[in-house]
């Protein structure tokens, strides 16, 4: 059986001058397809740039990704876009909404990069701001930005959601929403 989700020996490494800083340093681990999986470690311990590498933001210095027992080809910018555009949706620690368009709209915009996107209004309402639709960002609070994220990078209906910190910028309770809301996305849709 091929594996969903593979990563090989991934190192990363930064010049800044003459100092080199190692990143990641021969990380490797397997991710089923629905899976759930939580990777957690200090600050500045590699987490954000292992996300970055499996979803193709970022390039391994060395190691290799899997995907359905596929290699992703570092040098090949187009085959990384179209990994990216297929198969992963990112929910980024602060949101990156658009402050120009509404909840639903800056959901609707990552239907755009889909074959087969989710319906956004659905979505709207399964992370329950039905009533926010023509709110823009600045209306919303911290909690329903990132549910509305978590909403846009789920309507593109990628095979691989990445969340990098979804909840550090929220306090406990609407911390412990979201991640409940991602497990229940996870199971509901079966998306790893």
């Amino acid at each position: 059986m091929t594996k969903f989700l593979q990563a090989v020996d991934i190192k990363k490494e930064y010049r800044l001058g003459e100092v080199t800083v190692n990143a990641l340093k021969g990380v490797s681990f397997e991710i089923n397809e629905a899976e759930l999986i939580v990777i957690l470690g200090p600050s500045g311990s590699g987490k954000s740039t292992m996300l970055n590498i499996l979803g193709g933001i970022e390039t391994a210095s060395s190691g290799d990704i899997f995907f359905k027992g596929e290699s992703l080809d570092w040098k090949n910018q187009k085959a990384l876009t179209r990994y990216r555009r297929k198969n992963i949706g990112f929910v980024f620690q602060f949101y990156n909404l658009l402050p120009g368009l509404t909840a639903l709209e800056n959901i609707e915009l990552s239907a755009e990069l889909s074959e087969a996107p989710l319906d956004a209004k659905e979505l709207l309402g399964e992370v329950g701001l039905a009533d926010r639709e023509n709110h823009f960002p600045n209306r919303l609070s911290g909690g329903e930005q990132q549910r509305i994220a978590i909403a846009r990078a789920l309507c593109k209906n990628p095979e691989i959601l990445l969340c990098d910190e979804p909840t550090g910028a929220l306090d406990s309770s609407t911390g412990i929403q979201v991640l409940k809301l991602l497990a229940q996305f996870c199971r509901t849709y079966r998306k790893t």
